[in-house]
């Protein structure tokens, strides 16, 4: 139990502080220097750190996706505030980066590649060749399905109280629903993704790219 407890932790680990964090920090920065200077200061320091995160990703050869996405949160998010100054517009960067990627990850199950596949992917550097086989997608589709639940309801209780500019049950969205729930989401989504992985039988990445013949090991450690 300890050893798994172990793994989690080292995964979770992982994936935070993975290039994730590039989508996460430009609508903290916007929040909190908002308050401070203003919405159009606030949003240019934001994007540019977005786009400046986004060259560095570039030059080292790596994905620039959730950096773009930052930036593109911001930006939606900077422009709905001048049509809406209220109390509530703190909370309007993480609303629009909610909306994106709820809408993402909507298209991602139509277009049959998972979210949590392509998150993965871009967070290991896996091949997606792997992600897409019969035995092993199911997994990936399973998880991106609750996360698309979750920014579905997360998404609609804010927008519902950013209208009516209900500050206070808008803060107790975004504390419950927020970190402590994505955190939550991500421990059950890798511990439900390895038994799926399992009960599935397929190959391990390193059995799939070495093109190894049954009977597989499978993937025992990340998803």
């Amino acid at each position: 139990m300890a050893g798994k407890t172990q793994e989690v932790r080292e995964e979770l680990k992982l994936v935070l502080s993975g290039k994730t964090k590039d989508a996460l920090w430009p609508p903290l920065v916007y929040a909190i220097l908002q308050s401070r200077m203003g919405i159009l200061p606030a949003a240019l320091a934001a994007m540019a750190g977005s786009l400046a995160t986004a060259v560095y990703r570039r030059m080292k050869g790596e994905k620039t996706l959730y950096a773009f996405t930052g930036f593109l949160g911001i930006a939606l998010a900077s422009g709905l505030a001048y049509y809406n100054q209220n109390a509530s517009n703190f909370y309007l960067p993480g609303i629009v980066s909610g909306g994106v990627i709820t809408v993402v990850s909507l298209f991602s199950l139509l277009l049959g590649k998972p979210l949590a596949a392509w998150t993965s992917h871009l967070t290991r550097g896996w091949p997606t060749s792997w992600y897409w086989r019969k035995d092993v997608k199911p997994a990936y589709t399973n998880v991106t399905i609750s996360w698309t639940v979750l920014f579905a309801v997360r998404l609609s209780l804010q927008l519902y109280f950013y209208l009516r500019n209900d500050v206070a049950n808008l803060t107790v969205v975004n504390t419950i629903l927020g970190l402590p729930a994505t955190i939550g989401v991500l421990v059950l989504s890798y511990l439900y993704g390895i038994w799926k992985l399992k009960v599935l039988g397929g190959p391990s990445v390193r059995e799939h790219v070495e093109n190894l013949p049954k009977p597989w090991t499978g993937q025992t450690r990340g998803f």
